[in-house]
């Protein structure tokens, strides 16, 4: 059996890294390391993210995280699937509006994305986080994906987390993923969900997270 003690998160966004530090908390002998530094020109591993589907951005990340550093490397691909809007922006997701100046690219795209609904009830907001996630080791890549049900919200609500999550709610929930405290994200987030996956997919190779 190969036991992981280190691992290396194939992302350069801190509030992502933070996150997975967070849902890894469970396996508190697992050292979470930052890719920058470990890889030469560790700015360009979101160039590879040019495909269409979660799960081959996700694999390419990882793959070329792991032969530049030969740590396990955890990578993740994430979208935002609306209804109405034919499933967009799905994979375009982090890049879906321009930024104006002196506007974050998270405050486009909330601001385009409640455009496009404007006036439109609940009933025609359903949406759905997907997260896809895959882990490299050695060569050997395998992956797993979460999906959280919910809707839009009519304007963004409060100021937890990042991304789109001061608009969306989860399905059974009245507040949004910002409104929400850290733990209670990581319990219904879908990067929780494919993270439980990826272990038991994991175990099924003779590979264990460190535990005490």
């Amino acid at each position: 059996m190969r036991v992981v003690n280190k691992i290396v998160l194939a992302s350069l966004n801190p509030h992502k890294f933070l996150e997975f530090r967070s849902l890894l908390a469970q396996y508190p002998q697992v050292e979470l390391l930052s890719l920058e530094g470990l890889i030469r020109n560790a700015r360009k591993i979101d160039s590879v993210e040019t495909h269409d589907s979660y799960v081959e951005n996700a694999l390419a990340k990882a793959r070329l995280a792991n032969k530049g550093c030969h740590y396990p490397c955890l990578a993740d691909d994430s979208g935002l699937e609306v209804s109405a809007l034919g499933g967009r922006p799905g994979v375009k997701t982090r890049r879906y509006a321009t930024a104006k100046a002196g506007q974050s690219q998270d405050a486009a795209n909330m601001e385009k994305l409640l455009g496009e609904l404007q006036g439109k009830p609940e009933s025609e907001r359903q949406a759905r986080f997907v997260a896809t996630l895959a882990l490299c080791i050695e060569g050997i890549s395998f992956h797993a994906t979460g999906i959280l049900e919910g809707t839009i919200a009519q304007f963004p609500r409060g100021a937890n987390g990042f991304g789109y999550d001061p608009i969306f709610i989860p399905k059974g929930h009245n507040r949004t993923l910002a409104e929400m405290t850290d733990a209670e994200k990581n319990s219904i987030s879908p990067r929780a969900l494919a993270l439980q996956e990826l272990m038991a997919l994991a175990r099924a190779r003779d590979i264990q997270f460190a535990r005490p």
